[in-house]
């Protein structure tokens, strides 16, 4: 069954857990949309774990556009979701709603996911105003790395978090279907579950919310460059590929590969008649 936004918030009516991931091309969207991953991200993480940048605030709108066309070819029944890179939106609503826009038409997502609390709830309002689907995201986000001073968990003293839950507040009233909390205390994040009408997306942020993330590097052992304390790591894949790169060195420098069953024939006769 195709998962959409309205799918999205009758599981956190039947009390179902959503699952989503992160995905960045055409043949990890196809291989997560036939496991029946409810939602995928085009994260702005393609940045650090496709790219190769040190941070997320240098992907580029034409970054996250061509990644979401690749996985909107893969994948036909998950929820596909693109994320608004940094300064596509914190520059002014007309900004916001064009750029949400262009993920929609150019990408072929069918929502945008955009980060921050109170401060973008009026370009949350006139995007969903625009008949496009908005996912929030508050707690850790990454975009405001530099404001944090770091990758750090937020909401742990009285004051933080009660301005976490009155962001999650404002930005379901600003029309969000969902929101993602990151890197917030497990206890916190409940509460904030509980408050709201629509499901709330938990990375770091313990079981108490309506659904998981993951960015599938991670999971799959697959960056080496960090590993965050949230992560279960459900399969070393990274060293399975490097083992089968290793072998296949061997075998090309042995002479191995390829053998008789990876090479086409030709008439004997004709290869006489060449010489």
């Amino acid at each position: 069954m195709k998962n959409t936004v309205v799918t999205f918030n009758q599981a956190k009516e039947k009390n179902e857990r959503i699952t989503m991931l992160t995905a960045y091309d055409y043949s990890m969207a196809k291989l997560m949309d036939n496991s029946g991953i409810n939602g995928l991200l085009v994260g702005d993480s393609l940045g650090m774990v496709c790219l190769g940048y040190e941070d997320t605030l240098s992907v580029t709108m034409e970054d996250i556009i061509h990644h979401t066309k690749a996985v909107a070819r893969g994948a036909k029944n998950s929820l596909i979701v693109a994320d608004m890179p940094f300064m596509s939106y914190q520059t002014s609503v007309y900004d916001a709603v064009v750029n949400a826009g262009r993920l929609i038409k150019e990408g072929h997502a069918q929502a945008i996911k955009l980060e921050g609390g109170l401060e973008v709830c009026d370009k949350i309002e006139a995007i969903v105003k625009a008949s496009i689907p908005v996912m929030g995201h508050i707690g850790l986000t990454p975009q405001s790395v530099n404001v944090f001073g770091g990758f750090k968990v937020q909401g742990k003293d009285e004051s933080a978090a009660k301005r976490i839950i009155e962001e999650a507040i404002a930005i379901e009233k600003a029309g969000a279907f969902a929101i993602v909390l990151e890197c917030v205390p497990a206890k916190l994040a409940k509460i904030i579950t509980d408050k709201l009408t629509i499901p709330t997306i938990g990375i770091g942020a313990g079981v108490g919310c309506n659904g998981q993330i993951l960015v599938y590097q991670d999971m799959l052992g697959m960056y080496s460059d960090f590993k965050p304390k949230f992560v279960k790591q459900y399969e070393n894949i990274g060293e399975k590929i490097n083992v089968a790169l290793t072998k296949y060195i061997e075998e090309v420098r042995d002479g191995v590969f390829p053998a008789e069953e990876h090479s086409f024939k030709i008439d004997d006769e004709i290869i006489e008649k060449l010489y």
